[in-house]
């Protein structure tokens, strides 16, 4: 009886040790809080206003509304996905208050 119990402790012991794919500091799911867009594993933290909570959010596709990556870490407006890019107006005032927003789209077939 003893060898069993020994046996179920140590086999829970070697379940809980194994690790979880799912980050509760980095690699964070779409929805869960964030402080920072490199803890998510799309790398866009989002907010809505100045006062909501940050989650993360799926990067900007094709035409949706964009942000040139920042320094913050934290989006109003997700940065656009890989191969599409930002076009918006760098200002400084913008940059610091973080309100310059623009749309993605496909620099490859807009050359074409």
């Amino acid at each position: 009886m003893e060898k069993v119990l020994v046996f179920l402790l140590v086999a829970l012991t070697v379940a809980y040790a194994v690790p979880d794919p799912r980050g509760i500091i980095i690699h964070l799911e779409d929805g869960e809080l964030c402080l920072n867009s490199l803890q998510c594993k799309s790398k866009c933290c989002h907010r809505d206003t100045g006062l909501s909570l940050a989650r993360c959010a799926p990067k900007a596709s094709e035409n949706s509304e964009c942000s040139a990556k920042t320094l913050y870490g934290v989006y109003y407006k997700c940065p656009c996905e890989r191969g599409l890019t930002c076009e918006v107006d760098k200002t400084i005032v913008g940059s610091i208050t973080n309100t310059n927003f623009g749309f993605c789209h496909d620099a490859g077939r807009s050359r074409k």
